[in-house]
């Protein structure tokens, strides 16, 4: 330790893109921002999504006095109800997060047990040694905010996820007077979204969108669908407002979709009239060229009505040829795969597929460059800490903040688990914690170990070869034949003569097994299947006597 000392120990968001969840220690207090989670990459088969890894406050939940949450989007909402499970803390939040929020935890039965106020940018919150003050930032959902963290180690300020738009759909830039006043009052540490840190100049407005669904709407003759994240209320408004100016009715299909619109509407983020918007249902019957749906699968999820649709598995309706389908988002890092493959199976559908590649129908809501230089210059920091990206990405932010003026000593380019130590005048590297990935697969939560991902892995890639092998319990020979299967490794045509090579090799080894006869008969196999396809399937031998 250094003297009483700040400890920033991240838990989420630091050498990655997602599951965005950092602690904050000063002395007994502990206080979080944000509980996000992950997309799992295409190798981690079956995995619905990643938590952050909060081992580290399992034996501190009582010194736990706030969840601070900076935005409503699931890398920094997403796993709330996993954390409130094991931690009883208040939760604090802009008005439309904690809508987001509130309907996230009733999804999952902690609704009752849980306790959420509302903070407006602007105000601020004290709890034990910290006081939190909200400030507007401008992102792609509205009520975004960073957060001034004050304790007596000094000012840290936590951008959060943030751009510099000058023209925001919602006409609230973000507050440049609050960030000048904490430099002014001497700011400690700042710590900065990195996730476009290797993209020069500007972020462009969302207003760039406007024109580019004005020209998808005045073309188009069928249906137009268009995904996206079902918390991107302000393309919700952006679609609401070019479908409003070309005479077509609005619908929302999906049940996050529905929901989020509901709230943002309630609490007055969406400006959409009673009569433009109707049920999915009654969209499904009127003229194809007097409707827009919205709907999720931007990121090409299978399961999402999008994929469902390109492959023509869903339920409620499908890809008329004509249909429009724009896609207003960027990829995540690890789902390019999956949104070209949706992408594709659209085209063979024969829509007309417009996505950011071919058409300005999606901007960033993080800060490019020259915006994240302005935040340092805003800001005057004595230590900078990269944060929200992956290692490239805060060795990017990193190299920034040097060439504005931050000696290279002040900076800390760190991963998940590694713990930071501020006082006044010093900032070093303390210990570090395990941190690893925390598997969401199902009804299980951290229960699939590296093992079993191989194991996924494995069988996915060369397939399975199952062997019933029945002995005769006097002599020890075999009794009849061994029974074969395989899925997932090779084709029926070529099946059955591979088959009888193998059953001939296991006649061979049984009578010269030393006892061990699954062992020698599962190596055996290996050798014959390895030997004629150059293919290493998963191999399981039951031995039974009769």
């Amino acid at each position: 330790m250094i003297g009483k000392s700040l400890r920033i120990i991240p838990l989420g968001g630091l050498g990655e893109v997602g599951k965005n969840m950092m602690a904050y220690e000063y002395d007994e207090d502990i206080i979080l921002v944000d509980t996000g989670i992950m997309f799992p990459e295409n190798d981690m088969l079956g995995v619905d999504y990643i938590i952050p890894d909060f081992k580290y406050l399992l034996d501190k939940v009582d010194r736990v006095k706030g969840i601070f949450i900076t935005h409503g989007h699931e890398d920094h909402i997403g796993a709330i109800h996993h954390v409130m499970e094991a931690i009883n803390a208040p939760i604090y939040a802009t008005p439309l997060t904690r809508g987001l929020l509130e309907n996230k935890l009733a999804r999952n039965g902690l609704s009752q047990k849980t306790v959420v106020h509302t903070v407006n940018a602007g105000e601020k919150v004290k709890v034990g040694h910290f006081t939190v003050e909200f400030f507007h930032v401008c992102h792609s959902i509205p009520d975004g905010v960073g957060f001034g963290i004050e304790c007596p180690a000094g000012l840290v300020v936590h951008s959060g996820d943030y751009k510099f738009d000058h023209t925001p759909v919602d006409n609230w830039p973000s507050d440049y007077a609050k960030l000048a006043e904490f430099s002014r009052r001497g700011v400690l540490a700042l710590l900065s979204d990195s996730t476009n840190a290797e993209r020069p100049g500007w972020t462009p407005s969302e207003r760039v969108i406007d024109d580019a669904f004005n020209k998808v709407f005045r073309e188009a003759q069928g249906r137009i669908i268009i995904a996206s994240f079902a918390s991107l209320i302000s393309r919700m408004q952006q679609v609401a407002n070019a479908a409003r100016a070309h005479g077509r009715k609005m619908a929302f299909a999906g049940p996050s979709m529905q929901d989020n619109m509901k709230i943002a509407r309630k609490l007055g983020f969406l400006d959409i009239d009673d009569t433009l918007v109707v049920p999915i249902d009654q969209a499904l019957t009127m003229k194809d060229r007097e409707v827009v749906i919205m709907c999720t699968g931007s990121q090409g999820e299978p399961t999402s009505i999008l994929g469902r649709l390109s492959t023509g598995t869903n339920r409620l309706f499908d890809i008329k040829p004509g249909d429009t389908v724009v896609l207003s988002s960027h990829p995540i890092p690890g789902n390019e795969e999956n949104v070209y493959r949706t992408i594709n199976r659209l085209f063979e559908r024969q829509a007309n597929v417009i996505y950011e590649a071919i058409a300005p129908v999606h901007v960033s809501g993080h800060a490019s460059q020259e915006e994240m230089k302005l935040l340092l210059h805003l800001t005057q920091p004595k230590f900078f800490i990269p944060v929200h990206g992956e290692l490239r990405q805060l060795k990017q932010h990193a190299k920034l903040a040097r060439e504005v003026g931050i000696p290279e000593e002040n900076i800390a380019v760190v991963e998940n688990g590694q713990v930071i130590e501020l006082t006044a005048d010093a900032m070093q590297l303390d210990e570090k914690i395990p941190n690893s990935y925390v598997f969401v697969d199902g009804s299980s939560v951290g229960e699939l170990e590296a093992d079993v991902m191989r194991d996924r892995e494995s069988l996915a890639q060369d397939g399975v070869v199952v062997v019933n092998v029945i002995l005769d319990r006097m002599s020890g020979r075999l009794f009849r034949e061994p029974d074969i299967n395989s899925k997932g490794f090779i084709g029926e045509k070529d099946s059955d003569a591979l088959m009888d090579q193998v059953r001939k090799r296991i006649a061979e080894v049984v009578p010269y097994s030393n006892g061990s006869v699954t062992q020698d008969v599962e190596r055996a196999v290996r050798d014959v299947l390895y030997a004629e396809t150059h293919r290493k399937p998963t191999v399981f031998v039951s031995v039974s006597k009769v």
